[in-house]
């Protein structure tokens, strides 16, 4: 772990935006709840829409990105020894 200082443009809730040294355009913090939540949403979608039918392709892409980017978030906290702020077993908690 580094630290660096990073320009805030918006605190709120959830959505905060901010710019990491060395890049061009700021990014959104989503924190580690609301991305399981949006992974677990995309899971649904998935489901209802169903494999094989129109816009599933693209909604199965953007669910593995989601889940690509928790599995990133997860394995980072494990390595810091840092709990999940979520319980996989209870997805909107």
């Amino acid at each position: 772990m580094h630290s660096e200082d990073v320009e805030i443009f918006s605190d709120r809730t959830n959505a905060a935006v901010m710019r990491h040294p060395g890049r061009r355009f700021p990014g959104i913090l989503v924190q580690g709840d609301s991305l399981y939540a949006l992974c677990c949403q995309a899971d649904v979608g998935c489901e209802k829409v169903g494999r094989g039918k129109p816009g599933y392709e693209d909604l199965n892409d953007l669910r593995n990105t989601l889940w690509s980017y928790l599995s990133h978030y997860k394995s980072t906290l494990h390595e810091h020894g840092i709990g999940l702020p979520f319980s996989e077993d209870s997805p909107f908690e």
